[in-house]
Parts: structure tokens; C-alpha cells; sequence
């Protein structure tokens, strides 16, 4: 596979930061809105917005949680799948929720997430935030507000988000065969 560079670190680090100013036009001090990032890699992107938010508008208290959706897939009996911890330590019942994740690409893993959110409550409004939208790909009707970057691909390519919390430096990859 021969890989491309999407985002190098400095322009994945700019395209958060534009991500956090959308949110912020829309949710104000996110007094009524809360972050759910998706096991097990939109978790790094909710706590860099969340971080970023944090920093930019002075509020400390933006509610973050991080939500395993395994058992919420219509495929977990076919794939050998590792269930992730749940970190939700409020309600959102009645708040406006960004559910966040690293990579949209068939819509499945986002139908799974809003799916297990509804054992917190129900939100009154639900709005996806992805770094990168793998256009051409959905299985589901599920469109992301917020995008980092759209990439138009096709099924045999991949996108990896290197984390440098897990793999040692920002870096977004598109692999082709």
C-alpha cells in the first residue's frame, strides 16, 4: 500500500482549532452541551477539542465522556471486536451532544454510538463532529455538521489517524493499493 499524507501535525493541529471556533459559534459556552467522544479512537479527537474549547472560551467546565459502542454494531458477532470502557459521568437528558470521531466512513460506528447514548437520557439535539469524512462510503444515512477534512475515497483505501498520544505524532494517512 502506498501511503499519502492528508494532515501533517501542524495542519491537523489547525483544523481542530477550526473545528473548536464552529463549535463555539453554535454552543456559546457549551453550557448546555456536552462532548461524547467514540471508542476507541474518536476519544483522542473529543479531548483535544475538549482541551482546545477549554483553553479558547475559559470555561473548565465542558462535560467530556467517552462511549464504547461494541455491543450497539450490527456486526460485533462477526468481527473479533474489543469491547472499550464507558466514561460518562453525566446525564444528557436535555442537552445538545457533539458526538465525535476520528474517521467517517460507512456511517455504522456512528448509528452504534447514537444508539448506546440513549441509555444516558435523551439529548435534545445530536450533532456529529469527524476529523475526516470518507465521502462515497456510507452504508447509512449519517452526514457529519463539523469535518476536518472531506476525502473522497473508494473501499479498497484506508485512512489512518496517527495519534501522538498512541502512535507518537499527529499524522493523517490515505493508503492505496
Amino acid at each position: 500500500m502506498t501511503p499519502r499524507l492528508i494532515l501533517n501535525p501542524q495542519q491537523l493541529d489547525i483544523t481542530i482549532k477550526r473545528l473548536c471556533h464552529e463549535l463555539i459559534e453554535v454552543h456559546d459556552t457549551f453550557r448546555d452541551t456536552v462532548i461524547l467522544g467514540l471508542q476507541p479512537r474518536g476519544i483522542y479527537m473529543a479531548r483535544r477539542i475538549h482541551k482546545e474549547l477549554q483553553q479558547i472560551i475559559g470555561v473548565a467546565d465542558i462535560s467530556l465522556g467517552e462511549l464504547d459502542v461494541t455491543f450497539y454494531r450490527d456486526d460485533f458477532r462477526k468481527k473479533d471486536l474489543v469491547p472499550n470502557t464507558t466514561s460518562i459521568d453525566f446525564i444528557i437528558e436535555d442537552k445538545n451532544v457533539v458526538l465525535i470521531d476520528d474517521v467517517l466512513f460507512t456511517g455504522r460506528t456512528i448509528r452504534a454510538g447514537l444508539d448506546a447514548m440513549l441509555a444516558f437520557g435523551r439529548p435534545t439535539d445530536v450533532e456529529l463532529l469527524v476529523l475526516i469524512d470518507r465521502r462515497f462510503s456510507r452504508h447509512v444515512p449519517i452526514q457529519a455538521k463539523y469535518v476536518g477534512k472531506r476525502v473522497d475515497t473508494v473501499a479498497s483505501e484506508r485512512v489512518i489517524v496517527n495519534w501522538k498520544e498512541t502512535e507518537g505524532e499527529d499524522k493523517v494517512w490515505l493508503l492505496t493499493q
